[in-house]
């Protein structure tokens, strides 16, 4: 991301953190790529509620509370707002959502700059929609929400939403012309059913920890009792019911989506077909085929490999570009920043609304 930490900790989440995390991650969508690993400059001499800098454009603590009390608000929806103080191993979720916030602002600052660098710019009907998003997005704010936004104003949030529309018409120029034909076989997505008996617990955090070479032993003779009973005229679908462990019996998936050793054995089945045991990395497995041709699944995968070359070459062009990009951090500001506890504050829409004009 944009804005790294100097001394980067591996990190080890617990099951609830790095599923939120992995969702921040993704917060950005339509523009989503990686972003470059770039070594972080702190620096003095900032603007009074100047969070940061690239090149000469620059972000305001107003802009920036924006985007985070939407998304705080957001997810407290989904998870409950008591969830920003569970600990990782890079501090708390709160930590977490911070950083993920300014890598978004951070990227769209650095897509604008490269819109501009290729004469990209939003025409008239453009700009007005950003103003129409933004009249409706401030009409719906309570005191409370626009005092925890730092008291941003309306010129603001239009600036906010002219900012990611230009980032999105950049996204949409470089990849204008990649169009790849995706073939049937290569976007199959095939239907199965299993049963998964696992070969490890977890922890109090979350964490996996392998079973002993005895208790594994004992839950291959269980599954190799499995394959007895169905090969003595029980079905597989009510065995799948008495013994699964696995969060989903049914599943459909395409080539590469599993681990090589599950993907192999599922995709050489026949519709019907049942295979021997497998060992995966979450335990014993056996797969039965309830279909090697998805289509429905398939056309929707063809979708997510274009999408997935699309995200690719724009990133290529992106990641080159944020490279030769200074950047600046007022560390001290953004470290000042908290979440906001006011039950009166309920803001989350800023992406819906815009997304109501844009897309």
């Amino acid at each position: 991301m944009i804005f790294k930490t100097l001394n980067k900790r591996k990190s080890k989440l617990n099951i609830f953190s790095a599923t939120l995390a992995l969702a921040l991650s993704l917060a950005l969508t339509g523009c989503g790529t990686d972003l470059s690993d770039i070594r972080l400059v702190f620096t003095t001499g900032f603007s009074k509620n100047e969070v940061f800098t690239i090149e000469d454009r620059s972000c305001n603590l107003s802009e920036a509370l924006v985007y985070l009390v939407n998304t705080q608000e957001g997810y407290e929806q989904s998870f409950g707002n008591d969830i920003w103080q569970k600990e990782t191993d890079e501090g708390t979720v709160e930590d977490r959502l911070k950083e993920s916030v300014l890598a978004k602002v951070a990227q769209i600052k650095a897509m604008n700059l490269l819109a501009e660098k290729n004469g990209i710019v939003l025409d008239d009907s453009e700009m007005s929609l950003a103003l129409q998003a933004a009249d409706e997005y401030y009409g719906g704010l309570t005191d409370a929400d626009i005092a925890a936004m730092g008291n941003v104003t309306l010129e603001e949030v239009a600036s906010i939403y002219e900012e990611r529309a230009l980032a999105d018409k950049l996204y949409d120029y470089i990849i204008r012309d990649i169009n790849p034909e995706i073939s049937d076989d290569e976007a199959r997505t095939i239907t199965v059913e299993q049963i998964l008996l696992k070969t490890y617990t977890l922890d109090a955090s979350g964490e996996k920890t392998p079973v002993s070479d005895t208790e594994k032993a004992a839950i291959y003779r269980n599954m190799r009792s499995i394959v007895s009973e169905l090969n003595d005229g029980k079905s597989f679908e009510e065995l799948m019911t008495q013994y699964n462990e696995a969060d989903e019996e049914t599943i459909s998936f395409g080539k590469g989506d599993m681990e090589p050793i599950y993907d192999t054995t599922a995709f050489n089945l026949g519709t019907g077909e049942v295979s021997d045991i497998i060992e995966t990395s979450e335990g014993y497995v056996i797969i039965k085929c309830i279909t090697t041709f998805n289509r429905e699944e398939t056309e929707a995968n063809k979708e997510k490999i274009v999408a997935e070359r699309k995200r690719e070459v724009f990133g290529q062009q992106y990641d080159a570009f944020v490279a030769t990009l200074n950047k600046r951090l007022n560390e001290k500001l953004w470290n000042s920043v908290t979440l906001v506890a006011d039950e009166g504050v309920s803001t989350s829409n800023l992406m819906d609304v815009y997304q109501k004009y844009f897309r």
